[in-house]
Parts: C-alpha cells; sequence; structure tokens
C-alpha cells in the first residue's frame, strides 16, 4: 500500500516498535513465517533455512545440536504478528500474508505410487510449480527414479513429455543422474527432443535441455564427455540460447552449456556446433540470462580451439568482444570476463590499446584491490601486465609496480 513501512528494522525508526518477541533472533526483523526448531527457538522460515544451508548444524541462539532439522510452523505466533500488523495498520504497517505450507509428503508419495499416468504427472506439475518448497519436498530420490522411469519408459509420449516436464522442476540428484547417463538409448533421447527443432514444442525442448543440466551438474566429467558427445545435444542446447523471446530456453541453455563444458572433451563439440559464438552473442547482446555461467562458458571456450575466434565473431568483432567483455566486469562475473579477455586481446597490440580505451584498467585495479578471491586477483593481475604496454605513457600508473605485486 502506498505510503506503507518495510518490515524490518525500519519500523523502530519510523516511530513504530516491533515487539522484541516478534523479531527473528537471526535477522531481528519481523518474522514473516515464523517456524519452531528441535530445540524450541523460533526463527523466521527463510533466517533458519539460510542458517543450516550455509553448513551450521547448532541451535542460533542456545548453540544446542540440532537433533533434526524439521521446522515446525509456529500458527500461534503467526497469528499474534498479523493481528499485531492490523493493529497498527493506521501507521502504514502491511499485514504479513498466510504462508502457503508445503506439498503434504504422503500426497505426493501417493501420486507417484498410482504409476506414470498423465492425471497424477499433471498433479505433481503443478505442485512442483507452486513454490520452492515443494520442489524440495518431491526431491527424493524415490519421486525422480519414478519420473526417470517415466520419462525415459516405453509409455505414449504425452507421458514420457508431462514426466520430463516434472523432472525439470525438480531436477536430479547423482543416483538419477548416473540412471540417465549410464542408458545409451536416455542419451539419444535427450539428443533427439533437443534436435528435433520444428518438429517438438518448444517447452519439451527446454525440459529436455533442463534434465540434460541437471544430469550434467551431478555427474563427473566422464558422465558429462558422455552426455556431451550424444547427437544432437550440443546442437539442440546453442539452439536454445539462440532462441529469442523464450527467457527461459536461453537460461536452461546457458545453464546446461556452462556445466557440460566443465568437461575438456566437450570444448571442441561445444566450439563445433557454435556455443562460443551463440554465448558470446548473448554477452555482447547484454541478453544472457546468467551472465556468470554464459561468461565462464566463454571463458572456457575461448582456450579450445578456434574458440576465440568464435567468441569475436559472435560479438560482432574485435572491438565489440571487448567492450562487452569490460563492460561485464563487475560482480561475481568478474572473473570470468577477464580471463577471456586475456584470450581475446592477448596476440593483439590494437585490441589491448581497445581494452584500456573501453576501461579495463579502472576494473582490473578494482578488481585487485577489492575482496575478489585469489584466483580473480591472478588473472586481473595477468591481464594489468598484458595491457601495460597500451597504458598512456603520461599515466602514472603505467610508471608504477604498485598493482602488479604478485599474489
Amino acid at each position: 500500500m502506498p505510503g506503507s513501512v518495510p518490515l524490518g528494522l525500519g519500523l523502530d525508526t519510523a516511530g513504530v516498535q516491533v515487539p522484541w518477541y516478534f523479531r527473528c533472533p537471526i535477522s531481528l526483523e519481523l518474522m514473516r513465517d515464523p517456524v519452531t526448531v528441535s530445540t524450541g527457538q523460533t526463527y523466521d522460515r527463510a533466517s533458519i533455512e539460510s542458517w543450516v544451508a550455509t553448513g551450521n548444524t547448532t541451535c542460533p541462539v542456545t548453540r544446542a545440536p540440532l537433533a533434526d532439522f524439521t521446522l515446525i510452523p509456529n500458527h500461534t505466533l503467526r497469528r499474534l504478528i498479523q493481528e499485531w500488523c492490523v493493529a497498527h495498520r493506521s501507521m502504514g504497517v502491511e499485514r504479513i500474508p498466510t504462508p502457503k505450507q508445503p506439498a503434504d509428503p504422503d500426497l505426493v508419495r501417493s501420486l507417484v505410487a498410482q504409476g506414470p499416468g498423465l492425471p497424477a504427472l499433471r498433479r505433481l506439475r503443478a505442485l512442483a510449480r507452486e513454490s520452492d518448497k515443494n520442489r524440495l519436498v518431491m526431491a527424493t530420490h524415490e519421486t525422480r527414479a519414478a519420473l526417470v522411469e517415466a520419462a525415459f519408459g516405453s509409455g505414449a509420449e504425452e507421458v514420457q513429455a508431462e514426466a520430463m516436464a516434472v523432472l525439470a522442476l525438480v531436477g536430479l540428484g547423482e543416483a538419477e543422474a548416473a540412471a540417465v547417463v549410464g542408458r545409451e538409448e536416455r542419451v539419444a533421447r535427450l539428443g533427439k527432443v533437443l534436435a528435433a527443432g520444428v518438429g517438438v514444442p518448444l517447452e519439451a525442448r527446454v525440459n529436455a535441455g533442463a534434465v540434460a543440466e541437471a544430469a550434467a551438474s551431478a555427474s563427473g566429467a566422464e558422465a558429462r564427455a558422455v552426455l556431451g558427445a550424444a547427437e544432437g545435444v550440443m546442437d539442440g542446447l546453442v539452439a536454445l540460447v539462440e532462441e529469442k523471446a523464450n527467457a527461459r530456453a536461453v537460461r536452461v541453455g546457458i545453464r546446461a552449456l556452462f556445466a557440460l563444458c566443465l568437461a575438456k572433451e566437450n570444448r571442441p563439440r561445444a566450439v563445433a556446433a557454435g556455443a562460443a559464438s551463440a554465448l558470446a552473442r548473448r554477452v555482447a547482446e547484454g541478453g544472457a540470462g546468467e551472465p556468470e555461467r554464459a561468461l565462464a562458458a566463454v571463458e572456457r571456450l575461448c582456450r579450445a580451439e578456434g574458440g576465440r575466434d568464435a567468441v569475436v565473431a559472435g560479438a560482432g568483432g574485435g572491438s565489440a568482444a571487448v567492450t562487452a567483455l569490460v563492460r561485464a566486469m563487475s560482480g561475481r562475473a568478474a572473473e570470468h570476463a577477464a580471463g577471456a579477455l586475456v584470450a581475446v586481446v592477448g596476440g593483439s597490440e590494437a585490441l589491448q590499446v581497445e581494452a584500456v580505451r573501453a576501461g579495463a584498467m579502472s576494473q582490473l585495479l578494482l578488481m585487485v584491490q577489492g575482496g575478489c578471491s585469489e584466483r580473480a586477483k591472478r588473472k586481473a593481475q595477468h591481464l594489468l601486465k598484458l595491457l601495460r604496454s597500451a597504458w598512456p605513457n603520461t599515466d602514472c600508473i603505467a610508471n608504477s609496480d604498485d598493482f602488479l605485486q604478485h599474489y
């Protein structure tokens, strides 16, 4: 509502004192979805889930070990918080919504037990689409294994497509990925769907790409190489990256190519399929839905035979490639942009001058001085040395080694 107060510490500064027992002990903000852990302490769901996800196994308040990680909704406290919000509505406080509870695991098991039928699969797909919580409930080996069998079994094509759609949402674990990549006919089916083009709906191709990405992400280098070598897989993923008006297709294509290119054997295959050009074009256009992964893949493909030239061509030429990579040197993608820029300008003095003109020096100095990883700093150091001859002679930095110390 207009003029409303954000539900956080800002309430105090707005003249509304939030009772301490309505605040999450972790975030110190008003709880929106209070849940109780095994020690009896109550936290906001998002905060305690983040706490556990980072590897903590103790209660933040008591420091006692968590006997299990079950989170029990505290409905009484949530209703009290909602009543407090309503009572302070005149001061601009919005009522917190009632959170939707995750799917019942018994319901999921019941649907899986019904076998690979369209009604059950469509219900599972609807549940998976509803929320991350539902997908987490569904991400069991029992459910995923049943979906793999349905997606790659001998059932009707409509059943296979629906099961593939659910798999695309819930992902694959290591065991399920092995069950896909370890069977030649299953890998061949992914390639067939991905490369089908006009004959198969785009959504089916995107779902197959998502399953390929999930299988590659949960597998080792050998399995990734098998998947990348399958007919139709690389070409189909590149086609997804080149989709004009489907953000999900582009995102899935980028993620899958990134995962497959972690295996060195796949990099020449990806270059041959046009992945380097397609990814560079997306980076240059600013339309990469997964900029960090896109740049990481571009950096790796630059090291493959013909990859550097394909990246330059895809970006629209040397100057355009340099400008795009310099522009991308910020945030978490900076390391990969710098790595790719090394490959692009390495053998060209003209492009090194272009990089300096595009503002690479300031970006690289920020990387060296900032909180980047040691690997990112080493890449920045290497690029600074490479570009040193292109620095203007009047630039005081050009005559200083202060930023060229080894890390």
